[in-house]
């Protein structure tokens, strides 16, 4: 199967950012149970496939060559060969990932990625799957894939797949800034400890960025604490993005190392950007804003 006319399919595969994560629990098979507010945020990874006789994965983008190193299969080859299974068709696609975001940088990267080769393979192979069976294969894919499948602002609970509405956010610009630093998910977990945190989740829509962190500062990132324990320079990113000229909120997101600052406008963000990266120039820094899709 193709897309109509056998063209190319692509999808952009957002930043994925916790403005909130607190842990309310842990269940018995060891999963933590999460309340955060997920928003999803520039830059993008890109997915792209062509109609082909089989299936291959080619990497490109300032990223490609850590996923390289990782070595194994990639996430978004194994979405083609499940989603393909799951359709009963043999996967076939000549697909391409351009890697603009840090790898296992807790902007949820990789998850990104594999629901953007959901939205792409089911246009290509022209498939007609069920809502339930697609988010079944997504949750299957990992804990953060439905939420990106989903791509818009809202509170996720559970270990991540109960997703409900937000209220509306501002049009606010960010900062993201990672040192060049990757953590694994399960060691941040890991190095966790103490009491869980209650859910926080509002009604109230804020009218700018000020009123939104506002409402942030009241919540925080339950990951953070053990994230910088494990990598103590996260403090020195959250303390430059706390300082920058205009920045309402430094905050890490995820499970780190990758933290972002709230900022009134993209005015502002892009010079703050610039004037962080003149300090640091061996970080990852961008300028950001918030993503509305329709």
């Amino acid at each position: 199967m193709t897309s109509a006319g056998g063209r190319p399919v692509s999808s952009e595969a957002p930043a994925k950012l916790n403005f909130y994560l607190h842990v309310t629990g842990r269940r018995a098979d060891g999963y933590h149970e999460l309340d955060s507010l997920i928003v999803f945020a520039a830059p993008f990874d890109r997915v792209s496939a062509v109609p082909a006789k089989d299936l291959s994965l080619e990497l490109s983008g300032p990223f490609a060559g850590e996923l390289n190193a990782a070595g194994g299969q990639n996430l978004v080859e194994i979405t083609a060969r499940r989603l393909a299974e799951l359709a009963g068709i043999q996967p076939a696609a000549r697909i391409t990932l351009d890697k603009q975001l840090p790898v296992a940088a807790g902007v949820g990267g990789g998850s990104s990625d594999a629901a953007a080769a959901l939205r792409v393979l089911t246009s290509l192979w022209q498939l007609n799957i069920d809502l339930d069976d697609l988010q079944a294969l997504a949750l299957s894919l990992g804990a953060d894939v439905p939420m990106c499948l989903h791509g818009k602002t809202c509170f996720a609970g559970g270990i991540g797949e109960r997703l409900e509405a937000a209220p509306a956010l501002p049009d606010c610009a960010l900062v993201l800034a990672n040192p060049g630093l990757s953590l694994a998910t399960p060691n941040v977990f890991n190095a966790r400890n103490g009491a869980f945190t209650a859910p926080a989740r509002f009604d109230e829509a804020p009218a700018d960025a000020a009123a939104l962190a506002e409402i942030l500062a009241a919540r925080r990132n339950d990951l953070e604490a053990p994230a910088k324990m494990l990598a103590p320079v996260i403090d020195d990113v959250l303390h430059a993005l706390a300082s920058l000229p205009g920045s309402r909120l430094a905050r890490m997101s995820g499970s780190g190392a990758t933290c972002f600052a709230l900022f009134d406008d993209c005015d502002a963000a892009v010079a703050a950007a610039h004037a962080l990266r003149a300090q640091h120039r061996d970080w990852w820094i961008t300028p950001s804003r918030i993503i509305h899709p329709v």
